[in-house]
């Protein structure tokens, strides 16, 4: 017979409430030797691509893919939630100390490993496309964003017609890469991708400069797809009068089209006047020309107003009855701080310009001081 003594069923707990609060005392010390950082900025460091922290990938290869544009392969982290063929990814790299935001198209549709690509152009004069090109070692941690866009194959199949020029080949090869992967063995011709008829109409400044030429070469060479190439060099610039005759059947096919804004315009009202559906996708903007003054609108309240660039956005506004944040003039700096979503401000002591361009900039905007910042161009502000 076991007996039990009074109050022992209490006893285990004892040694459980000691151990609790040896752990708690523990995790206050460490919390306060770490402080200013929080625990999971040494994860970071051992772990970034682990569940639960910021999206991040790790470069695993950089290919050169001509003398000015390169395959950067990644490994993304494990929140990672997949993509469509077509898809386009907001890449984050830190650029002589501060965090700079591109788009770039996903060349590849799911691959069993789990990585991901991307083919960087470097565009003159262009910042992080040259660093990435240029300046990308395997090892380097990038941020990143989950896929999106919509610029993908219909399910349904049928007769399309791809017109792509330059880097505009890039959302293009990911697409027909799904549809027909290569191998050692060639290319196959998998039953799902029996369903499409496709024409690709390239462009590029010559051979030479053509991105993933190979690539489209191997795939008319296999029959799978009809490849128009046009080189400016042997060519001349692409006569959109021309293309019914590069394709003849151009009226029974839905286009999609990727490439420079001037092309994507010409083409929109060459098949708005013949009637034909077209799909596009760009991703540069146009660049910010700083100038002097301009209208500035608050996003939230739909407040416009007119700058002339000698005057802060702080007074402009407020002398038009917008509440603005502020406590400037109590000693309370940097309390003016608001997210600069589109446009361009100058700062009105050093002459210094912000710009923010949708899609390259930080999602949450360029924090700029609207107490010594004036318009310098129109400018949108989530206020």
């Amino acid at each position: 017979m076991t007996t039990t003594l009074p109050g022992s069923e209490r006893g285990p707990a004892a040694p459980e409430r000691r151990t609790s609060g040896l752990r708690g005392q523990a995790r206050r010390f460490a919390e306060v030797a770490m402080h200013p950082y929080a625990a999971a900025d040494f994860l970071d460091l051992f772990a970034p691509l682990r569940p639960g922290a910021d999206l991040r990938g790790r470069i695993v290869s950089v290919t050169p893919e001509t003398k000015d544009a390169a395959t950067l392969v990644i490994k993304p982290g494990a929140d990672w939630a997949g993509h469509v063929p077509g898809q386009y990814l907001r890449i984050g790299v830190d650029v002589d100390g501060v965090r700079q935001w591109r788009a770039y198209s996903l060349t590849h549709g799911p691959r069993r490993d789990g990585l991901i690509s991307i083919t960087v152009k470097a565009v003159p004069h262009g910042l992080v496309s040259t660093h990435l090109v240029r300046e990308s070692r395997p090892g380097t941690l990038v941020h990143l964003e989950q896929a999106a866009g919509e610029f993908v194959l219909p399910t349904s199949g049928g007769k399309l017609l791809f017109v792509t020029a330059g880097s505009g080949i890039t959302p293009v090869i990911g697409m027909l890469r799904n549809l027909f992967p290569v191998t050692e063995s060639g290319v196959l011709r998998l039953r799902r991708s029996a369903i499409y008829d496709i024409v690709v109409v390239h462009v590029a400044p010559s051979a030479p400069d053509s991105i993933f030429a190979a690539d489209l070469h191997a795939l008319a060479d296999a029959g799978v797809i009809r490849l128009v190439t046009r080189y400016d060099d042997e060519h001349g610039v692409l006569d959109l009068a021309d293309l019914p005759g590069l394709v003849p059947d151009l009226d029974e096919r839905t286009t999609f089209a990727c490439g420079p804004g001037g092309l994507l315009d010409a083409l929109g009202a060459h098949h708005e006047e013949r009637g034909l559906t077209l799909f596009t996708e760009q991703f540069r903007a146009a660049r910010i020309v700083a100038g002097d003054g301009g209208r500035v609108v608050f996003d939230k309240t739909g407040l416009t107003v007119e700058g002339d660039g000698t005057r802060p956005i702080l007074e402009i506004a407020e002398d038009a009855g917008q509440l603005m944040p502020s406590g400037c003039r109590m000693g309370i700096c940097y309390s003016c701080v608001l997210p600069l979503k589109e446009g361009a401000v100058r700062d009105l002591r050093n002459g210094q310009v912000t710009t923010a361009v949708p899609g390259e900039t930080n999602v949450g905007g360029a924090l700029v001081q609207t107490c010594i910042n004036a318009p310098a161009g129109a400018c949108h502000f989530d206020h």
